[in-house]
């Protein structure tokens, strides 16, 4: 049976920083990064929207906020050493009516905070960046930039495996025993390792991995799909960079909006509708177990009840296109059904607590022998190398 200083569990944007973070800090320590799927990045690391988020959104002083700003700067580098393509394009924030102008202000009040560089801007300097954009104001936020977050993974995967870690793929853990100095984990197919420390990086899967652990935790990992679809050839001139909403404070997420992608294209959305199952990327896959655990949650039932009108306004937009062009029209009004073809989706693994309540910041936990990420949604993808560093900090501490 192999045996390993540390393992981390879960091959995400994530786990990856932490092991290379990991082995930069303590090369003396064999670290194994175990995989359920065949490859890294499968899920949310590998169907993000692929942006280097700015860091304007955030409460300051959070754990949002200081990744962010951080994790930025380091991603920038680390694709720039590894010749991996990225863009600093920038974006608007575009607010098409009166009401949204407090908003547009709040967000600048916090940019400010965060140290984000950012400048309002009226309607004509608007269609001079983004031509065919509406809005009565905006914020130019040029920091903001894109990258493939995939291959981001594959180079950081690569590094380690160079550098003499290990990662093993198809690894799905379904037990997890405290051994007398250390940890004994069990696949999937019976195959067993032990450790003398975990890392838990199990994104979509992290609660579960967490109470493996033996945490009496109450919170729960809700699934939410993100689809998208693309700006059709011919149509993506309507847009040169990235447009966003003003967003909704009495919704939890950001609004569908217009991405440029690094290789080509313009990606529309997401919208958020509950995923039948934590890997559930269409209406048709469903898992049984995943969505009965849903449902049965408090937590969940109580954010249900909060936002039914938007879930309802969400699940509309994924059936009729219609739905979903008329939302991206409140920011480019001449986008017509025929510009958009289908994309793609994602799954966002949310952390929800029994009152209902979003889990904002990204949030670990401590256990004997182990440290859990047990919330890590947008923008974890931007920050994973400052958030590896928390870990690695968390884990040097734990171990002295």
């Amino acid at each position: 049976m192999s045996h390993s200083d540390v393992v981390i569990v879960g091959g995400g944007i994530v786990g990856l920083a932490t092991a290379l973070k990991l082995r930069k800090r303590s090369p003396e320590l064999c670290v194994h990064l175990i995989e359920a799927e065949s490859d890294v990045a499968q899920h949310q690391s590998g169907h993000n929207s692929g942006v280097l988020h700015s860091g304007i959104y955030y409460k300051p002083g959070s754990r949002k906020a200081i990744c962010c700003r951080t994790g930025k700067q380091e991603m920038e580098d680390f694709c720039t050493e590894h010749s991996l393509a990225w863009d600093r394009c920038g974006k608007v924030i575009v607010a098409t009516n009166e009401a949204e102008l407090t908003r547009l202000d709040q967000i600048a009040e916090r940019a400010q905070l965060n140290g984000v560089q950012c400048e309002r801007i009226n309607s004509d300097q608007l269609r001079e960046l983004e031509p065919a954009a509406a809005g009565i104001s905006a914020l130019h936020v040029p920091e903001t930039g894109i990258v493939n977050y995939r291959s981001v993974c594959q180079k950081m995967a690569a590094l380690l495996q160079a550098g003499g870690a290990s990662i093993e793929l198809g690894f799905e853990l379904t037990k997890l025993r405290h051994l007398s100095g250390g940890l004994e984990l069990t696949g999937k197919s019976g195959k067993k390792l032990q450790c003398g420390n975990l890392i838990n990086c199990g994104g979509l899967q992290s609660d579960r991995v967490c109470k493996m652990a033996g945490v009496q935790t109450d919170l729960k990992v809700i699934p939410f799909r993100g689809e998208y679809y693309e700006l059709a050839p011919g149509s993506e001139s309507l847009c040169r960079n990235l447009i966003y909403p003003v967003p909704d404070p009495s919704f939890p997420f950001l609004g569908v909006h217009f991405t440029r992608m690094i290789e080509g294209g313009v990606e529309c959305g997401p919208n958020a509708v509950l995923a039948l199952a934590r890997d559930g990327y269409r209406w048709r896959d469903i898992r049984v177990n995943d969505l009965a655990e849903t449902l049965g949650f408090k937590g969940f039932r109580k954010l249900a009840t909060k936002h039914w009108r938007m879930g309802l306004g969400e699940m509309h937009r994924s059936i009729r296109k219609q739905a979903f062009v008329t939302a991206l029209q409140k920011l480019i009004p001449s986008l017509r059904p025929h510009d958009l073809i289908s994309g793609r989706s994602g799954v966002r693994a949310q952390t929800v607590t029994p009152e209902g309540e979003l889990v904002d910041d990204f949030l670990f936990e401590s256990s004997e022998r182990a440290i859990h990420v047990l919330n890590a949604p947008s923008p974890a993808a931007t920050a994973s190398l400052a958030i590896a560093d928390q870990i690695v900090d968390k884990f040097a501490e734990q171990c002295a």
